[in-house]
């Protein structure tokens, strides 16, 4: 192979893993859920419906109607989310906040991904992390920095029960983790009605299922003055740097992805495989349990019905559009973080439904799930399909002709000795035959030639 070759075999095989690289997958994802949102804002705008009932006379007026709608409705999320010309980056600490809960509970998700493990119960594990957290931010009196340590391991610690015991099920009885966790979201939820019925959670004097405030000093400090963004999103910060090290420099990460690429092998090289399902499903609770906490010491500051809200089920699409790497989770985080902070001023400024945040975020959960058409639609496919250089398919092809030449030679040598000492010359090549009806599939004839011989002379 020579030297330009060499170069484009190079060039080729980078091409390649770009065009199949799962980063690449999750930009076009988002960019075709964005596209295909700007449609549906302008097909539901006014102005473009009016405009299109003459759209053959005068397209250019429905087109720019459509064009503006969705420019308008992206700018006002924009500056919903990152930057206003009024209040200047202020936006982007509501977006920060927003992402807080959601990388935190991701990572969780990540993990089990990670290890094999479906985990949807992200959701049921942040709500018993809430009440537990909950609890001991009213219920107990503790000094500054205490309370807050306190309310935060509470919160993980009930996580970690709740994600453990669908580990635990699963490494006992084979029960199917998808099954276990949407049935444990929905006790979940049972469990946090019921207490917020009790006198120990429900608020004095009040009749809506609503628990007290969680003492001051249980609660994160606020960073950025004049915003909710608090210290708990540093925590998700160190957190992700945390996993990082756990599943890329840990032996217990290299056994969690060793059980997840391959049970079998795992157990064959003597690792527990029970014991990294049980490990992956608590770890994942735990992070949930963070994501709850950033809710009670964070933003909500009380425990009620809404308090998870739909971030438990978020967190699935953000470990998924991260491709359930750390930083991956985070910045899907600050994605999804921004779409909820932008969602609001979109509607407010041009009148687009919120709605339409929720479709783009399900389309970019369909497009991920579906990476052949996506490449499809950008002519990615063909990119994986680039020819070798010429000199390499000669040397390929050489060495197919050598190889062929090497087993015919072989099954000759055999035949002519089975014929000196009186045995059947199919049987002694009967090793090479496979080869040969792969090269020649009419090397079947022979046998029922043979069988029509004996069942003449018969």
């Amino acid at each position: 192979m020579t030297s330009q070759d060499q170069t484009v075999h190079r060039e080729a095989s980078l091409i390649q893993k770009i065009a199949g690289s799962g980063w690449l997958m999750s930009v076009l994802a988002i960019l075709v859920s964005l596209v295909v949102g700007g449609l549906l804002i302008a097909f539901t705008n006014e102005d473009f419906q009016e405009a299109a009932g003459y759209f053959f006379a005068a397209p250019q007026y429905a087109l720019s109607a459509g064009w503006h709608a969705a420019i308008d409705a992206y700018g006002a999320l924009f500056q919903g989310a990152v930057f206003s010309p009024k209040t200047g980056f202020a936006p982007l600490a509501e977006t920060l906040t927003n992402a807080t809960p959601l990388i935190m509970a991701g990572l969780g998700v990540a993990v089990a991904f990670r290890a094999g493990l479906f985990n949807i119960g992200a959701q049921g594990q942040l709500i018993v992390g809430a009440i537990f957290g909950a609890y001991a931010g009213f219920a107990w009196h503790l000094p500054v920095g205490l309370h807050l340590l306190v309310v935060v391991l509470l919160a993980v610690l009930g996580g970690a029960l709740w994600g453990g015991i669908v580990g635990w099920l699963k490494a006992a009885t084979g029960a199917h983790e998808v099954i276990l966790t949407i049935m444990l979201n929905y006790i979940a939820i049972k469990l946090l009605d019921w207490f917020l019925n009790t006198p120990a959670f429900l608020r004095p004097g009040e009749t809506n299922p609503i628990s007290p405030m969680v003492d001051k000093s249980a609660t994160y400090p606020i960073i950025v003055p004049g915003t909710r963004l608090h210290l708990g999103f540093i925590v998700a910060i160190l957190l992700v740097l945390a996993v990082w090290w756990l599943m890329n420099r840990s032996t217990l990460g290299f056994q969690l992805r060793a059980v997840g690429e391959n049970p079998s092998a795992a157990r064959t090289a003597g690792m527990s495989v029970k014991r990294a399902t049980f490990l992956a499903m608590a770890i994942a609770g735990g992070l949930a349990g963070f994501a709850a906490s950033a809710q009670i010491s964070g933003t909500e500051q009380v425990l009620a019905n809404g308090v998870a809200g739909s971030i438990g089920f978020d967190a699935i699409t953000v470990a998924l559009l991260g491709r359930s790497t750390p930083w991956g989770t985070f910045f899907a985080g600050l994605l999804f973080g921004a779409f909820r902070a932008g969602a609001t001023n979109m509607q407010i400024s041009t009148g687009t439904p919120i709605d339409i945040v929720l479709v783009v975020q399900s389309l970019i959960v369909l497009f991920i799930a579906a990476p052949p058409l996506v490449r499809s639609m950008f002519g990615l496919n063909r990119l994986a399909g680039i020819k070798t250089p010429p000199s390499a398919r000669k040397a390929a092809k050489a060495a197919r002709k050598a190889a062929l030449a090497s087993t015919s030679a072989a099954v000759a040598s055999n035949v002519v000795a089975a014929e000196k000492a009186g045995v059947d010359p199919l049987e002694a090549a009967g090793h090479a035959e496979p080869i040969v009806a792969d090269l020649d599939e009419p090397a079947q004839a022979p046998a029922s030639e043979s069988n029509t011989t004996e069942g003449g002379t018969k």
